[in-house]
């Protein structure tokens, strides 16, 4: 009984992720399209509202393609796997209360963030097509790189803090937004998220002019759709996560109900800033991509992080240097 009580809410929570995650995907062509002096959707439903229930049904109505040399299991499971992860790791996110309370919470987030790359690499092992395995490769190569630079933002935030729950996030931002005091750690941040969802000027593992779409070039339908939603329900993710770690709303002092109101519309905001950032920046070059985080952001992060180190730290609110 207990685990069905379990089940059901995480089906309870992972409902609504689902479809903002779809309609995501609506406001991110709708914002392109304007950018790019065009309409967008507008036929489907009024407005295009109905084209992400449109899309989903195409998609998974459609006959899924396995190449006949693919390993069978993992090719199938691969994709499930990879929206899995993507919908467990919102386990503790306070938003505005968490689905259970971990003591550990921002290291949980770390370990299943860094499980999404198995997905990833084993998608195109699975397909057994050369392309594939290439674009997984690369993937993996950059996805690893980068979770290199936010666990040590992740571990100066902690300093910071002095505790690992996010619910200390809020406590220790009463006074001021730690994106006013740890800017720099916060453009960095954002930046690595950036690379770690795979999004422009990033988007390097879906190169088509040289990958032919990367990891998931032989997926097709239901699980291709799985892909999507997987990357996407991320992109929430990790722009909800920097909303917690420096712009959190309960600083604010707001009433309860307003809490996921504002939570939300600072996601929003960020994800929109996602999307201009694709409407406006050309692809890196890969030696550019490593460039930037092993030369530039690797060295910048560990000093910040011994800096916060170094000085002494107040549980109730920001450092006294600051």
């Amino acid at each position: 009984m207990h685990l069905v009580n379990c089940l059901l809410m995480f089906i309870s929570y992972a409902i609504p992720i689902l479809i903002a995650v779809a309609f995501l995907t609506l406001i991110e062509r709708k914002i392109l399209s304007y950018m790019q002096a065009r309409k967008g959707p507008n036929i489907v439903g009024p407005l295009g509202l109905l084209q992400p229930v449109a899309d989903g049904v195409k998609l998974f109505i459609k006959e899924p393609i396995r190449p006949s040399t693919s390993s069978p299991l993992l090719f199938t499971m691969t994709p499930i796997l990879a929206l899995l992860l993507a919908l467990t790791i919102w386990i503790p996110l306070p938003i505005p209360f968490p689905l259970t309370d971990l003591n550990l919470g921002l290291l949980f987030l770390l370990s299943m963030s860094s499980l999404a790359v198995y997905s990833i690499l084993l998608s195109g092992w699975a397909s057994n097509s050369k392309y594939a395995l290439i674009g997984s490769l690369r993937a993996v190569a950059q996805t690893i790189s980068y979770e290199v630079t936010l666990a040590i933002i992740l571990l100066s935030i902690i300093i910071l803090c002095g505790n690992y729950t996010l619910n200390t996030l809020a406590t220790t931002q009463e006074p001021l937004y730690l994106v006013f005091a740890t800017w720099p750690l916060a453009m960095m941040w954002y930046i690595s998220t950036l690379a770690e969802t795979n999004r422009a000027p990033f988007d390097l593992t879906e190169g088509e002019s040289e990958l032919v779409s990367g990891f998931n070039v032989e997926y097709a339908a239901g699980p291709f759709a799985l892909f999507f939603l997987a990357e996407y329900a991320n992109i929430m993710l990790m722009n909800m996560m920097t909303t917690i770690l420096f712009i959190n709303p309960s600083s604010l002092n707001l009433p309860p109900q307003v809490l996921p109101l504002a939570l939300a519309t600072k996601t929003l905001l960020l994800s929109s800033g996602f999307l201009w950032i694709r409407a406006s920046y050309p692809r890196f070059r890969y030696d550019q991509l490593m460039q930037l985080l092993w030369k530039n952001f690797l060295p910048l992060t560990l000093a910040f992080c011994l800096w916060h180190t170094s000085l002494p730290i107040s549980l109730a609110g920001l450092p006294p240097y600051l």
